[in-house]
């Protein structure tokens, strides 16, 4: 829908400079007459008693033994806890969120009650030995909490925009960074709207709330990678910045999405891909403002945007700067980047809220300029550290960036949060911890060098505060530890995946070229058909499953376990050719070629299946460096198996045109996928002796991965692409099969394929090898697009 006004841009940017501007003037008020040395000396003086600690010589060495770092993510909350830290540390980080995010004073009982709340939920999960670190904040851990919260249809589709979003990130953007930020922005919403509710909510309503936030806190974290950091980044051409940035102008003011219009051929697809992503997130936002609020909610976006902009296009050469240039945007951008999310929430007005939000973001700002100041530099970026570190020798006027933001603390501490003692501490735990981090991660000298330039107007002041970063402990944050995780994760999970499509790719290669039957000089038509269907574009998933785990995790001998892959690809192929008949499914296309009996015929097709079956049973008998005796259990246990599957495919003809129920349904999967898939594990396992409880794990993995499996492929049968899966789609539908999607419709197969995907990667804890790969497996089962 459009909307019946334009917004006064101007004007209502005007504003929002005003009132930047008589808050810059109370901090220059501050900073002239040094009313904040005085203030913030006094408050170090009480803060200290609880950060500074005099050691004997002995607990020196106690102390020191064993004692984790806040890089170690899992060992540190064990040491935390271990030592009795723990509460207080979460009790810090939880406050500074409630101050930081949510808007909240810390002086009011309820307040105080709900952040005890907060960490005595947090400390249950992060210590509870069944719940590892991984759970949490994985994407099993993402989909166990909305299940809990009755909301797995909104975290699937949210999952899915993720991955979306994420493909879209082009070369020249930080993907990890930006995709942590958009999941922190997610998160603060949904924090927000919590904080909204009321403690007699309903669980329906909550659930629908719920929902309504993570949809709102993606559409609105989308702006951070797809418009502030691609402004950002040198993707984009200047012009094409420009043009791109007046169609984000444009649709603020105007409250209606322009077309995208012309653009370079090499950017044109990446564009029309983020302009309709934000396209989408931009109208659902709108949607769920009140007609009475959209105005204010126009206005404010507008603020947001304007101020990065202003901030964006100044130009590190340009020496004329005033001081409001330089911290006048900074305020309102900080500021609006939180008090925007109540506006995307159409939460009620708070003016409290509005006030300490106001007020408070420029202290994280300024702090967050600090730590990257060399790395704007370099990038030619405009703060007011890079600039006061280039112009003060030349510029008396220039306002020391890093005393204003003792101004700031000065202020908050004092004028905002009235003198409350738990605010203070927290705030100046934060201050001291990244004063901390910065020095660990730049190094003394260079850290040395730094303080010397910007502690130099205030030498006394200066020299207590670099005595509290040498001697301050028990100041780190929760919230920094889990960025970190998060940012590590993210990396290697990216590198992970990155590894894992390379050696699948790699072993496909390798196991193709094992799979070809050797032909005599009399023509074969049985040989020739079966390396035919062999030739065909498959994943080869089962082998390579196989491979993986015989090779990489027991240790067997990659030329002993050759006719054992053979074997599974053989066996596989010839379920294919049997399913594609026309007594079956009758299919047409298969592995992105013709099917084997429309190339030959029924009978060859059927020959050609009992050639390959009983060439896979050759192939198990030819394992010869092998002990007989597992040689024969393996045969006995693929016997078996191959029995099982063909009474799976028996009652998949018998179902056909009739209505299974989900237990059945279920059954009949686990028959066709899971039993290959459970072999694929089971049967390097058998070669290697495996323990029978690490073979019970592993048959519950595959039993689980074989449905999620299945569960994919009908949905892709529904939403795939027939280019990409080498088949023709809605081919279940046309033979009246029961399907997941059928029997559960589109949402519900997806909650299924999921429940299951939590399954998988929870009997994995039962696995004593590692699981690395069965992990990604899962991973690319339920993300793949063919």
């Amino acid at each position: 829908m459009s909307v019946e006004f334009v917004i006064n841009a101007d004007r209502c940017y005007q504003l929002a400079e005003e009132r930047a501007l008589n808050y810059f003037k109370i901090l220059q008020i501050q900073l002239t007459q040094k009313t904040y040395v005085h203030n913030v000396t006094k408050d170090f003086q009480s803060w200290k008693h609880n950060h500074i600690h005099h050691h004997s010589f002995f607990s020196f060495f106690s102390r020191s033994k064993g004692k984790s770092t806040p890089r170690d993510y899992h060992h540190y909350i064990q040491y935390l806890n271990y030592t009795g830290k723990l509460d207080h540390y979460l009790d810090r980080s939880i406050s500074y969120i409630f101050m930081r995010d949510l808007g909240k004073a810390l002086d009011s009982k309820d307040a105080q009650t709900r952040i005890r709340n907060v960490v005595d939920s947090l400390k249950k999960q992060l210590t509870n030995p069944s719940t590892s670190e991984t759970d949490m904040y994985s994407v099993a851990g993402m989909y166990k909490w909305a299940q809990k919260e009755g909301i797995e249809t909104t975290i699937i589709w949210l999952i899915e925009k993720l991955k979306t979003a994420s493909s879209y990130i082009p070369e020249g953007m930080d993907a990890d960074h930006a995709q942590r930020k958009l999941i922190k922005i997610i998160a603060g919403v949904v924090m927000q709207e919590i904080e909204e509710m009321d403690e007699k909510i309903s669980s329906k309503e909550r659930s629908s709330r719920l929902a309504k936030a993570l949809r709102l806190g993606y559409c609105y974290g989308l702006t951070y990678p797809f418009i502030d950091d691609l402004l950002d980044a040198n993707v984009l051409s200047d012009y094409e910045k420009k043009c791109y940035s007046d169609l984000i102008r444009t649709t603020l003011i105007t409250g209606t999405v322009p077309e995208l219009g012309d653009w370079a051929d090499n950017q044109i697809e990446l564009l029309t891909n983020i302009h309709s992503e934000l396209r989408e997130a931009y109208e659902f936002i709108k949607t769920h403002q009140r007609p009475e609020t959209l105005q204010s909610f126009f206005e404010q976006s507008y603020v947001f945007f304007q101020s990065q902009e202003v901030d964006r296009v100044k130009e590190l050469s340009n020496h004329q700067y005033t001081n409001e240039d330089l911290y006048i945007p900074i305020i309102l951008k900080s500021s609006s980047s939180r008090l925007i999310v109540r506006s995307v929430l159409d939460a009620q007005e708070d003016e409290g809220f509005d006030n300490r939000t106001f007020f408070y973001g420029i202290y994280n700002q300024l702090a967050d300029d600090f730590a990257d100041m060399f790395e704007d530099l370099e990038a030619g970026a405009v703060t007011p550290y890079t600039y006061y570190l280039k112009y003060h020798d030349k510029r008396a006027d220039l306002i020391n960036p890093f005393e204003l933001y003792w101004c700031v603390i000065n202020h908050l501490i004092h004028n905002v949060y009235q003198s409350n003692s738990k605010a203070c501490e927290v705030i100046l735990d934060r201050a001291i911890n990244g004063l901390k981090r910065y020095k660990e991660r730049m190094g003394t000298k260079k850290y040395n060098e730094v303080m010397n330039l910007f502690g130099a107007g205030n030498p006394k002041f200066n020299a207590l505060i670099q005595k509290m970063v040498q001697k301050a402990d028990d100041v780190d944050f929760f919230d920094k530890l889990l960025r970190d995780h998060m940012i590590t994760n993210l990396k290697n999970d990216r590198k992970e995946r990155t590894e894992f499509l390379d050696t699948i790719e790699g072993v496909r290669s390798e196991i193709n070229t094992l799979l070809p039957i050797p032909t005599s000089f009399v023509k074969e038509p049985i040989v020739e058909a079966a390396n035919y269907s062999l030739e065909g574009d498959g994943k080869r998933i089962r082998p390579i499953i196989t491979w993986m785990m015989g090779i990489n995790e027991y240790g067997l001998d990659q030329s002993a376990i050759v006719p054992l892959l053979r074997s599974l690809e053989y066996m596989h192929t010839a379920s294919l050719i049997f399913d594609d008949l026309p007594s079956q499914d009758n299919a047409s296309i298969r592995r992105g070629r013709s099917t084997l009996h429309m190339v030959y015929n029924s009978a060859i097709a059927e020959l050609t299946g009992l050639f390959l079956t009983q060439k896979a049973f050759e192939e198990q008998a030819s394992l010869d460096q092998f002990d007989s005796k597992t040689v024969l259990s393996l045969i006995h246990y693929s016997a078996k198996m191959t029995g099982e599957m063909c009474k799976g495919q028996a009652m998949d003809l018998d179902s056909r045109g009739k209505q299974l129920t989900l237990e059945q349904l279920n059954q009949l999967c686990f028959y066709k996928t899971g039993i290959a898939f459970e072999a694929s594990l089971i049967m390097p396992a058998i070669l290697a002796n495996t323990a029978e409880e690490d073979m019970q794990a592993l048959k519950k993995y595959a039993y689980h991965a074989g449905i999620a499996f299945q569960i994919k492929d009908d949905l892709l049968d529904v939403e795939g692409n027939q280019a990409l899966l080498g088949k023709s789609v809605g081919k279940d539908q046309a033979n009246k099969n029961s399907t997941f999607v059928s029997i559960l419709g589109t949402d519900g197969a997806k909650k299924a394929m999921w429940d299951h995907y939590c399954l998988a990667i929870d009997s994995l804890k039962d696995v004593k090898q590692k699981t690395n790969f069965l992990k990604h497996l899962l991973n690319y089962i339920v993300h793949r697009d063919h």
